[in-house]
């Protein structure tokens, strides 16, 4: 902006390359009007605008100001405007700074031409500062692409696909897209690529990321994410969940039985227990009473007030491998009722042995399939009497932490499953299915976790 000296005579104008300062008029009431009167234009009133230039204030060698305005310039106390002089310019860029973008002085000293004068004359090496831009380039391209979610950055970076799939390396990930991709084909996606649609979703299990920021990182809009998760969380579901998540036979769990069963449970077929996942809000109306309907809970039978809960049954094989996950309940129903309505009792055989690390209060419901419900303690008592006390203590922990050892895994690598779970992912997802969105992430966090390893074998 060019400002004009408001002095009645001056023609000073704030242009480029000029030495000189054009200063705003103070705040103070009681200064301010010493200036229009040294201004001496009669009926005139400053503006936001208005300016006074450098000539009007004049120091003496006797350290006292004064000020000159025009020919008819006033001249005040030299105490007042020595004050003036000394403060006016020190004081005008910190109110320029407050009030607005427009610097005051825009004056370049002596001292500054000069350096730009002996900068001038040094001979520049532009050889040496293309080498510069280029190595910086070239650090900003590795930048880039480390912080890339294209296919091929993570083909050769399994510590990368580790951190945003949770799956141990590529080759394990492309397995996965393998599997899906054949059912991926009616998806009406033009913007993301089957390859970019799994990425994403895992990516939302495993970090947790909100829909907001997953459509920053792969530039589409937040609805399309939205639909994107919930169409491949329902593809995994259907097909890599039979895959992964199954019931292996009696002669299969026989084979590998871990060394610590072997001979205290050569026929334990399951190790069971339960986990709570808590959510943003309670399941609408509707929905309870739906859930009530299905499975009609006795008073007796009901523990707790966790009511803004979702709770599982998980079974897990002594490999470490998950074999079973139920559908979520509110937190409020028994481990008995969760245990009876869940299906995990229809896959037992007669001679089966169920483990658990604590009462669920399932035996009677166990026994009627022809299968044992064995707590590790209370089997302990019973084989050895009082003497085994120690060794009924360290069954039931090796047992406690293999469920909690593989439950947390899960938890671990698939971080949505900590919650809390927003509310559309616990609406049922299809009209013909029992089964949540949500509901479908645990089993597959649970199949992706069976890919992994052979999690966590009771040693």
């Amino acid at each position: 902006m060019v400002h004009t000296c408001v002095v009645a005579g001056c023609r000073n104008r704030r242009t480029p390359g000029t030495t000189l300062s054009f200063y705003r008029f103070p705040r103070d009431p009681e200064r301010k009007q010493r200036w229009i009167a040294a201004v001496n234009r009669e009926g005139w009133v400053p503006n936001d605008g208005s300016r006074l230039c450098s000539t009007h204030f004049i120091s003496g060698t006797d350290g006292q100001g004064r000020s000159v305005v025009g020919e008819r310039g006033q001249e005040e106390h030299p105490e007042e405007r020595e004050q003036e002089a000394i403060v006016e310019e020190s004081a005008s860029s910190s109110i320029s700074a407050d009030e607005d973008d427009d610097e005051d002085v825009e004056s370049m000293s002596d001292s500054k031409k000069g350096k730009f004068a002996q900068t001038s004359d040094v001979p520049v090496n532009f050889d040496d500062i293309v080498k510069a831009l280029k190595k910086e380039n070239q650090t900003l391209r590795e930048s880039v692409e480390k912080m890339s979610l294209s296919e091929s950055s993570l083909r050769n970076d399994a510590e990368k696909v580790k951190f945003y799939t949770g799956l141990p390396n590529y080759f394990v990930l492309e397995t996965v897209m393998w599997l899906l991709a054949p059912h991926m084909d009616g998806m009406k996606n033009v913007k993301l690529s089957k390859f970019q649609q799994l990425l994403l979703t895992l990516m939302r299990l495993r970090l947790d990321l909100r829909n907001q920021d997953l459509a920053y990182r792969f530039g589409v809009k937040v609805s399309m994410v939205t639909r994107t998760v919930h169409q491949m969380v329902s593809i995994m579901s259907s097909t890599l969940v039979p895959t992964a998540v199954f019931w292996p036979s009696r002669a299969e769990l026989r084979k590998n039985l871990p060394a610590a069963l072997r001979t205290s449970h050569p026929d334990c077929a399951v190790i069971v227990d339960c986990f709570t996942v808590p959510f943003e809000e309670p399941v609408s109306r509707g929905n309870q009473q739906q859930q009530q309907q299905q499975r009609v809970v006795p008073s007796s039978q009901v523990v707790g007030t966790s009511h803004n809960v979702l709770k599982y049954l998980i079974g897990v094989a002594p490999q470490g491998v998950v074999t079973f996950v139920s559908r979520g309940v509110l937190g409020n129903i028994s481990d008995k009722s969760l245990a009876e309505g869940c299906g995990l009792l229809c896959k037992l055989l007669p001679g089966d042995v169920v483990l658990a690390s604590r009462d669920l209060n399932i035996a009677d419901s166990v026994a009627a399939r022809g299968a044992l419900f064995k707590i590790a303690s209370s089997y302990q008592s019973e084989a050895y009497g009082s003497s085994g006390g120690s060794d009924t203590c360290s069954e039931t922990v090796s047992v406690q932490r293999h469920v909690d050892r593989v439950i947390s895994m899960v938890k671990q690598r698939y971080a949505m499953l900590t919650g809390p779970v927003e509310s559309p992912f616990t609406a049922a997802s299809e009209r013909t299915s029992n089964l949540s969105t949500f509901d479908k992430i645990v089993q597959v966090a649970c199949a992706l976790n069976n890919l992994c390893i052979s999690a966590a074998p009771l040693e």
